[in-house]
């Protein structure tokens, strides 16, 4: 049982925080794909800056003297993993170029592949 998300072994989360501090997604794992939109790339429909808070938080609403609550006192996660909000920023507007692969409509990415 461990004390925060990114400690936690055999667990998605940690294995999705690990691939992401090289600027990657893990390939065993389903994509973030975004903001929902249509039509919706394959993936999950959201950031992975959301699904790190709301797992973050959710730990934290888990009673304290129960196994597994995150301590009111920690940083929240994206203070603890060091991750700039320029940066984040940055990794969301250029998306397709730092991840090396293209997220839209099949007949977008094909034109851009042309």
């Amino acid at each position: 049982m461990a004390d925060r998300p990114e400690t936690s072994d055999h667990t998605s989360i940690q294995r999705r925080i690990s691939a992401a501090q090289d600027g990657n997604q893990p390939q065993q794992l389903f994509p973030f794909a975004g903001n929902p939109r249509e039509p919706m790339p394959v993936g999950l429909p959201f950031w992975l800056q959301d699904y790190l808070e709301l797992v973050d938080w959710s730990g934290r609403c888990l009673r304290e003297d129960k196994r597994g609550a995150i301590d009111e006192q920690l940083p929240p996660i994206l203070e603890r993993l060091q991750i700039d909000p320029r940066h984040w920023l940055y990794l969301n507007r250029n998306f397709e170029s730092r991840f090396k692969s293209l997220v839209g409509a099949a007949h977008s990415v094909r034109s851009v592949c042309e």
